[in-house]
């Protein structure tokens, strides 16, 4: 098995979380809280616990929500350096912008906007005994996510769009936000323009060496963060898993004839008398007048004014 202690991983935090707005224009999609914690605690606690212990996250959007959490990591355990990005690097570009940071020949890359339980030391124990570039987690293809065509052995021949035909044959599978990389998967890539994995990086290691890309097939849990709705489920799911109410967060003030029903609330976030809120996620410093009623969507502060978003 992997001594996974010698691995440092990336979390990939930088996005803009376009899908994710308006909510994203508040809080960093890594920021979000969820269960009582925020996305990235979960994401670092979980790689502590696998015997990670050098961790670089990289920012560009709203970054002083995540390093807030964050700091230097000695809370977690963990030693924390950032990856700065003033333009939006991408999933290549990322990296090959961290690679001086993380200081190792192989690390892993974690999304920063998913939840998954992946076994670590699994994933790092197949990436060095097949001598892969890159080994991507992976559980069966879902319509809903591009398509990694893969063979028997585990071996990536390519990847296609989420199309309802792309699901007919066997050997399909889709991407969980894990991976484990050696460096040289990112050789060449410019650390100052944007550049993508999927779209660009990876075609190219399939075509340079058969066998350089691989997945690691897996049923670990899944839980993606892509868009309000996702964000809404995720943290009720796991609220309820945990025993916890919805998050309610820091300096909340709600009127004792308030209807929340599966509502999050951020922090300062004000609700009026007789208000009623179903499946509605409320962001940092939102008053919600007396007597409006919300179903599914999500509420921020534009200019002074409130702005709400139906899922």
């Amino acid at each position: 098995m992997s001594d996974l202690s010698r691995w440092p991983a990336l979390v990939l935090t930088a996005g803009l979380g376009t899908r994710l707005q308006p909510l994203s224009t508040v809080r960093a999609k890594a920021a979000l809280p969820v269960a009582g914690e925020a996305l990235v605690l979960r994401i670092l606690r979980s790689l502590r616990a696998a015997g990670i212990s050098r961790v670089v996250l990289n920012l560009h959007h709203r970054a002083d929500t995540i390093t807030r959490e964050v700091g230097d990591g000695s809370a977690l355990g963990l030693s924390v350096r950032y990856s700065w990005e003033t333009a939006v690097l991408g999933s290549a570009g990322g990296p090959a912008r961290a690679l001086p940071l993380l200081e190792a020949d192989r690390f892993l890359i974690v999304n920063g906007d998913t939840l998954a339980n992946v076994d670590l030391d699994a994933l790092a124990t197949q990436h060095v005994d097949t001598a892969a570039l890159v080994t991507m987690a992976v559980v069966d293809a879902d319509p809903r996510y591009n398509a990694i065509l893969a063979d028997e052995h585990g071996i990536v021949s390519g990847f296609r769009k989420s199309t309802p035909d792309a699901f007919e044959t066997t050997g399909r599978c889709h991407f969980i936000g894990v991976q484990a990389a050696n460096a040289a998967a990112f050789a060449g890539v410019s650390p100052d323009a944007p550049s993508e994995t999927v779209h660009g990086r990876y075609p190219a290691l399939i075509a340079q060496r058969h066998g350089s890309l691989r997945v690691m097939r897996t049923t670990a849990e899944f839980f993606d963060i892509g868009t309000p709705r996702d964000y809404l489920d995720t943290a009720l799911t796991l609220s309820a898993r945990e025993g916890r109410r919805p998050d309610r967060g820091e300096g909340c003030e709600v009127a004792d004839d308030a209807m929340l029903t599966e509502t999050i609330l951020w922090n300062h976030v004000r609700i009026g008398a007789a208000a009623s809120l179903t499946r509605c996620v409320v962001a940092d410093g939102v008053t919600v007048p007396a007597g409006s009623r919300h179903v599914e969507c999500s509420l921020v502060m534009r200019d002074n004014e409130l702005v709400v978003s139906r899922f």
